[in-house]
């Protein structure tokens, strides 16, 4: 019998430890290869310098966390990321002044984090003011009442700095030429009238609204409802960056960035808002325009609220 013929099982063994060698290099081979795609694919995303929401969406969470003054106290964090609110660039300007026929529109503005961002003096980093200061924020100092009382029965008073949003007093006296301003705030009347004054020296706020004004409802509280300030919803907008102000009135809301210290180029008043509520202004209704811009009812929903009886 030729040598070829002879069965060997030493070789046979040999023969099939190569394959499995063979596979496993393959498997490994593979691995490697889907290890250095994702390492490409974050690399790209890395030198974008995304934002932390990119960064999130990228390993499976789409929004950033929202923790807003006027979110319920009680109520657990909810993921929110602040809508854009950018007028197409196929529109139409709007005509400097709106139809007689129409009126003025009634725009409500939110206090903190819309307009000004307010900290306790006491816990402010020194550096925070410095750098903000010299970034172009204006900043103001100022004393409040405080709900508290001291031991001897008095109110006690606190210190606040507050920054101002940029482009704020612009924003105040370019939409007054064509709305109603009406100041609607979660805080309290002891720490928004002061801060208020000094924002305000024109009187451009037709009405001041402060915590009493706004209601409880099942899903949160201070909401703001705006029939208390008017039953016709056509020509009202309100502007906050805590949506669930304006879960009563959905389609009514405008849902902003929320603004801080540390946003030393903040540019949502004068650049994204002011050219929407301008587009707003010739609208018989806003509420069309608002609804297909932000889709509110369905992002309430989502987040278990459920859609009120308003109609588009």
């Amino acid at each position: 019998m030729a040598a070829a013929e002879v069965f060997s099982p030493t070789a046979a063994a040999a023969a099939q430890q190569q394959q499995r060698g063979k596979a496993a290099s393959q498997a490994w081979r593979a691995v490697v290869g889907w290890i250095g795609f994702l390492l490409q694919v974050l690399l790209q995303i890395l030198r974008g310098t995304p934002s932390c929401a990119q960064l999130l969406s990228f390993v499976g969470f789409r929004y950033p966390l929202l923790s807003g003054p006027a979110a319920s106290e009680t109520s657990p964090e909810v993921a929110f990321m602040p809508l854009r609110s950018e007028i197409p660039a196929d529109v139409a300007p709007a005509p400097a002044t709106p139809p007689d026929s129409l009126g003025r529109l009634t725009v409500v503005l939110d206090l903190d984090e819309t307009l000004v961002s307010a900290y306790e003096s006491s816990s402010l980093p020194a550096i925070v003011r410095t750098q903000a200061v010299e970034a172009g924020l204006h900043c103001f100092d100022m004393e409040c009442i405080s709900s508290d009382k001291d031991v001897d029965g008095k109110q006690k008073v606190n210190h606040v700095t507050v920054f101002e949003r940029p482009g704020l007093h612009e924003f105040l006296q370019k939409t007054s030429e064509f709305a109603d301003l009406i100041l609607f705030t979660a805080g309290l009347e002891g720490y928004a009238r002061p801060l208020v004054d000094r924002i305000d020296v024109h009187n451009r706020f037709r009405l001041r609204l402060y915590r009493p004004s706004t209601v409880t409802t099942e899903f949160r509280e201070h909401v703001k409802d705006l029939s208390c300030v008017s039953k016709d919803f056509c020509r009202m907008v309100i502007v906050d960056n805590n949506p669930f102000s304006f879960i009563l009135q959905p389609l009514n809301g405008i849902p902003c960035v929320p603004f801080s210290a540390g946003q030393h180029s903040d540019d949502q008043l004068m650049t994204v808002i002011f050219p929407l509520l301008k587009h707003l202004s010739v609208q018989k209704d806003v509420r069309p325009v608002l609804y297909e811009r932000f889709h509110m009812p369905e992002w309430f929903q989502k987040h278990g609220i459920p859609q009120t009886n308003q109609a588009v």
